[in-house]
């Protein structure tokens, strides 16, 4: 079976704030075997890229990707040449997940009120759950 991740780069993200685009990119990927290794590599000239969730998946990385541009735009990698070829990093916001949280709390009869920190974490929950749907 094939690996779903999501990965988050310091450097990656503040380039894209710098730039515009905002603090919260992340990388979506799917490979097979461990993706630790893989980020280790370094993808989009970078070698600081940190796993934040991994799943199993049947799923290979073009249906992944065209499921999450349903619900995510996806950050064009022609328009800046740092990430010149790379697919798969998403810019998300707040709100979206945000939005994602307070009704996974609501369908499971949890308080929608109670007050939403948002971590990195939340953000790979929020694109996996989407990749998967």
């Amino acid at each position: 079976m094939a690996a779903l991740y999501v990965a988050r780069s310091a450097n990656i993200c503040q380039w894209a704030s710098d730039v515009g685009l905002g603090k919260n990119i992340f990388k979506v990927g799917v490979c097979d075997g461990d993706p630790a290794a893989l980020l280790a590599k370094g993808m989009a000239g970078e070698t600081d890229w940190k796993l934040l969730k991994q799943v199993e998946t049947d799923l290979d990385e073009s249906a992944v990707l065209e499921r999450l541009a349903k619900r995510q735009k996806q950050v064009d990698p022609t328009y800046y040449p740092r990430i010149k070829g790379e697919l798969g990093l998403y810019k998300l916001t707040d709100n979206d997940v945000q939005r994602h949280i307070v009704l996974a709390r609501a369908l499971e009869g949890e308080s929608e009120r109670a007050p939403i920190r948002l971590k990195p974490v939340d953000y790979a929950n929020y694109l996996i759950s989407n990749a998967l749907r």
